[in-house]
């Protein structure tokens, strides 16, 4: 699941994943947000919905980490005006920084499974003491995989020894057809 798969997704236009517009539960979770000077990383942001809304509503300290180069020239050519000293075309695992948002939106189900507890640590340790990790994940299995399925009590193994699960709970506003199978979840950072 390296950088040459994941153009190879790209450029076959293999990204059923990208339902075209920034998903529900994460736009009313941005939507109370009132502090614009968090900064904010979105990891295996694909076609960045989230990063454009965000930089839309004055979240200038926004910044996006995708390992296609694909995938940031499709986001660069619908959003040109992103930072490119914003983006990151780098492998996820390998990126360095503190934020104090970690927003999770299909990066997490894209990784290999083997690799969730490696996740959990990264997201942890670029995160700021306070920080979040705030987003969706899938509660059913896949055939094969990407993506891969999860179930909510592997979240919580996985996630709890480095974050405080304030909230992960069946998402209220999932589009219809990811309706019942999404958990929106807010972690602190332990």
């Amino acid at each position: 699941m390296q950088k040459e798969y994941w153009d190879k997704r790209w450029q076959n236009q293999q990204t059923g994943w990208d339902v075209g517009h920034i998903s529900t539960p994460l736009k009313d979770y941005f939507d109370q947000l009132t502090d614009k000077k968090l900064k904010i990383l979105i990891p295996g942001c694909g076609n960045a919905y989230e990063a454009e809304y965000l930089w839309e509503q004055g979240f200038h300290n926004t910044f996006i980490v995708e390992i296609s180069e694909l995938a940031v020239a499709s986001f660069l050519k619908r959003y040109p005006g992103f930072p490119k000293e914003h983006i990151f075309t780098t492998d996820f695992f390998k990126l360095e920084g503190q934020f104090d948002l970690v927003v999770e939106q299909t990066f997490f189900c894209a990784i290999d499974p083997k690799l969730r507890t490696a996740y959990a640590q990264k997201v942890a340790q670029l995160l700021k003491p306070g920080g979040k990790l705030v987003g969706v994940l899938f509660n059913r299995d896949f055939e094969g995989g990407p993506p891969f399925g999860g179930w909510r009590d592997e979240y919580i193994q996985t996630f709890n020894p480095y974050f405080e699960l304030k909230v992960i709970e069946t998402a209220y506003n999932s589009i219809p057809p990811r309706a019942g199978t999404e958990l929106f979840i807010k972690f602190l950072k332990k």
